[in-house]
């Protein structure tokens, strides 16, 4: 008998979970999670049981955020057949919200994938508008399984289809290759995996061409599919990795904890796997210098190329402590590991000559650059009052700047994200930092990171603008308010974050971040892996190796066809390096 497409034979499950304080604190547990059923008895946890939907903080009068949490979930089918979502709103540990917070946050979905936040203070007049029913539904108590708060709904099959591949980690199914390829062509022919939800991903692959005979005819191949090996933890003690490729070479910037913050140091390879060899040597390009006001705090190097001219983005702070943002031009022939191939580090300026964090009590960090529409953008943390009750936590601002002299913004800073969800306000870490960006298909994606930045529950959250807008124009940039890294992503990674991107060698897109091994442990380590984008040409960050490529499909073949005068002993050539 034929199924109907919109039979409601399953069922979704919003919840908060309890409070685990060594493993999932108030911030992460007061958000609502989705599980789904096929029986309505046995549920299956989406985004390995990590929060789906936070509620905002409330902004108090003095700049400093009210962190807000859920409980008392409520779900409802509305006519148009789309889905609202309730939450009632309490304090971060259930005390009731302060005068002036919303009571109940509410979002609607069309396919529990996308979810559109609506306003929380116009609540009343959304209930309103409901039949008494839908109202009873929506404010009536639900059964209570084995999480803290639980509505549960049924929907359409596809809907739960839907969701799962969406909210569950993708994976390779299938590979495709041509059905005949001529011997010439051989070398330069890609494998195509095919994941889960239809994706697909190009390979490069190395064929067994020392197995083609010298004369003409039609043989079978047999080649072995490249995958990249990045094992974790790739090097220890490091924070805030960056990698780039300049002039023939690839190198590797970032954070050294192993010598407390002190200094920049640089590592030069041919390959991004070699910068993480045993033998692969630091080159110190900024020291300690007093008379440079250089002492602490060299934090989170990027390079960037500016009005065509390669530059090192940083943070550093002289005594007292002090932080703000500095550019260091390369010079014209210098070398990224030469200390004298850099000229004199300037600080970035507000329009009127004044420093970033002018204002007492205030820092500015992790500073990172794009570019579009041929106009040039500064992107950066910035803090006030930190450690005190006035503490406004770390903000991303944006302002325009000229790209021949990025040092000196030419528009105001715009506040671009603050860490009003929990997940980014993680027992009153108030954090947004460690920006990062790139373009795919005419959107700028920018990640950053919240919650603690050295701890498990650091994480990547992500805005993103079409390009060709005014990235100053925060109204056009959309918030995902689910993390897209935590340390659920990859298990036995904790706390992923200040995440970068490079093209790596074979021209994929690649994230490089920093997490610990433990929940315990409070050393940061790099790791890299692959962005995937799914069906929808959204970026999937959590794919790791097993996942990318099943060991079962690494193994191919391929009918190769050789004609008079050719053979299969040009098998070898040089790839193109990335364009970074």
């Amino acid at each position: 008998m034929a199924v109907r497409l919109d039979s409601p034979d399953a069922f979704i499950m919003v919840y908060t979970r309890m409070v685990e304080e060594n493993t999932y604190p108030s911030g992460l547990a007061g958000s609502l999670h989705l599980a789904v059923s096929r029986d309505g008895r046995t549920y299956r946890a989406l985004n390995r049981n990590y929060g789906v939907l936070f509620v905002r903080g409330m902004v108090r009068a003095d700049n400093t955020i009210c962190p807000l949490r859920a409980e008392t979930p409520r779900v409802l089918r509305l006519k148009n057949g789309k889905y609202l979502i309730a939450a009632k709103m309490t304090g971060e540990n259930g005390e009731p919200v302060p005068e002036g917070a919303p009571g109940w946050a509410f979002w609607e979905t069309a396919d529990w994938v996308r979810f559109h936040e609506i306003s929380m203070e116009p609540g009343i007049s959304i209930l309103s508008g409901m039949t008494e029913r839908e109202k009873r539904s929506l404010l009536s108590a639900t059964n209570h399984l084995h999480a803290a708060d639980i509505a549960v709904i049924r929907v359409r099959s596809w809907e739960a289809d839907f969701a799962e591949r969406y909210w569950n980690p993708l994976h390779s199914v299938a590979v495709r290759i041509p059905n005949k390829i001529r011997a010439e062509e051989l070398p330069f022919t890609q494998a195509t995996v095919i994941y889960s939800d239809g994706s697909t991903d190009r390979k490069p692959v190395d064929w067994h061409t020392e197995r083609i005979p010298h004369k003409p005819g039609e043989y079978s191949v047999g080649g072995t599919i490249i995958q990249r090996h990045y094992p974790f933890p790739l090097a220890k003690g490091y924070g805030d990795p960056v990698l780039f490729f300049w002039e023939g070479h690839w190198y590797v910037i970032s954070t050294n904890d192993n010598l407390d913050d002190a200094g920049l140091y640089i590592r030069k390879a041919d390959l991004p796997a070699a910068l993480f060899a045993p033998e692969t040597r630091e080159h110190l390009i900024l020291g300690l210098d007093e008379a440079r006001g250089f002492l602490q705090s060299f934090w989170a190097p990027e390079f960037h190329v500016i009005g065509g001219q390669p530059y090192l983005l940083f943070a550093v702070s002289g005594t007292p402590w002090k932080v703000n943002c500095y550019l260091m031009r390369l010079k014209k022939h210098g070398c990224p590991a030469d200390p004298n191939g850099w000229e004199e580090p300037v600080p970035a300026v507000l329009r009127d000559g004044r420093l970033l964090a002018w204002k007492e009590g205030a820092i500015s960090l992790d500073m990172t650059y794009i570019e579009d529409g041929g106009r040039a953008y500064l992107v950066w943390s910035y803090r006030e009052h930190m450690g005190t009750p006035q503490d406004t936590g770390s903000m991303l601002y944006i302002a325009e700047t000229d790209s021949e002299h990025p040092w000196r913004l030419i528009s105001d800073p715009v506040l671009l994200s603050r860490p009003i969800y929990g997940w980014e306000n993680v027992n009153g870490t108030i954090n947004n930092e460690g920006p990062n960006a790139f373009v795919h298909d005419s959107r700028i994606y920018l990640c950053y990171s919240g919650g603690d930045a050295i701890g498990y529950t650091y994480a990547v959250g992500l805005l993103s603008i079409p390009c060709g807008e005014n990235l100053l124009d925060t109204s056009k940039w959309e918030k995902r308010c689910t993390p897209v890294m935590n340390f659920t992503t990859i298990p036995g990674e904790y706390g992923p974050g200040h995440n970068s991107f490079f093209v790596d060698e074979d021209g994929h897109l690649m994230t490089a971040y920093h997490a610990e091994d433990s929940y315990e442990h409070h050393l940061r380590c790099d790791g890299i892996r692959r962005v995937h984008f799914d069906i929808h040409g959204e970026p999937v960050f959590n794919m790791d190796e097993a996942h990318d490529l099943s060991s079962a499909l690494r193994e191919v073949h391929a009918t190769v066809l050789v004609t008079a005068g050719e053979t299969g002993e040009n098998s070898n050539h040089s790839k193109a390096q990335p364009t970074v």
